[in-house]
């Protein structure tokens, strides 16, 4: 039976969070070299900008804006904690390293093309949900050549809520028991989806950020399945659909 598939990008289909830890290792870095002599730790930089960042999150959304300011912000706590005076040329770079985590080419995981390809090829209707800033989103699916699989059914939120969810449902007209949201953000992909009452699949990033993890409080109306990769999907969804033929 034809389904419709919701696909996450970054960590489900493209690399990302990988991404993030290496300019945060940067950044720590650069503070570590700037606060030299206060007994700065690596883990008491990366608690207090990852508390920032979280906090942005809540209130900006995924805007781009928000992991580089978190920079800044961090650099601004220390700065008054060891009444250290701030300058202009490092808050300018430290922003400039915080969006360098938007510029890198990206990478898939493997078997993303064989993966989109199969699930086409047994005529299931393939979309992207990803949350973000459009533009760099947006660039990200071209460089992908993931518009070969999902052409204009692509969408984007700074906020990925269940009231999102919902909405794509109903604008959407998808019917719930044929629809999967597939992601490996347990608070942004599988939460919304199973309080939605559409079918989940969850495939936990290599590395995980922090806000993604949460517990799953709500209970399955749907199928529900926590996967190792991309490559068990197509097989996922075939057997569960030719059941849902069967019980028809």
């Amino acid at each position: 039976m034809r389904q419709t598939i919701l696909f996450d990008l970054d960590d489900t289909l493209i690399h990302c969070n990988k991404y993030f830890n290496v300019v945060i290792q940067q950044f720590v870095d650069t503070m570590l070299t700037w606060f030299a002599g206060h007994r700065l730790s690596d883990e008491d930089i990366k608690h207090k900008q990852l508390e920032i960042d979280l906090a942005g999150v809540e209130i900006h959304g995924f805007k781009a804006e928000r992991f580089p300011q978190s920079f800044i912000e961090t650099y601004h706590f220390y700065s008054d904690f060891y009444d250290r005076t701030p300058r202009k040329e490092e808050e300018e770079w430290l922003y400039q390293l915080g969006n360098s985590v938007y510029e890198h080419s990206i990478e898939p995981y493997p078997m993303m093309d064989t993966t989109l390809q199969s699930l086409t090829d047994q005529g299931h209707e393939l979309y992207l949900y990803t949350g973000g800033d459009a533009t760099i989103q947006m660039r990200k699916i071209q460089e992908a050549g993931l518009h070969h699989y999902f052409g204009e059914r692509i969408f984007v939120a700074l906020h990925k809520t269940r009231e999102f969810m919902e909405t794509l449902i109903h604008t959407q007209q998808f019917e719930r028991a044929r629809t999967w949201m597939i992601g490996n953000s347990v608070r942004t992909d599988v939460l919304p989806a199973i309080e939605a009452g559409i079918n989940a699949i969850h495939i936990p990033a290599q590395l995980e950020w922090k806000y993604n993890i949460v517990d799953i409080t709500a209970t399955p109306k749907g199928a529900f399945f926590t996967l190792p990769s991309l490559t068990e999907v197509p097989k996922v969804i075939s057997d569960y659909s030719g059941k849902q033929a069967v019980n028809l």
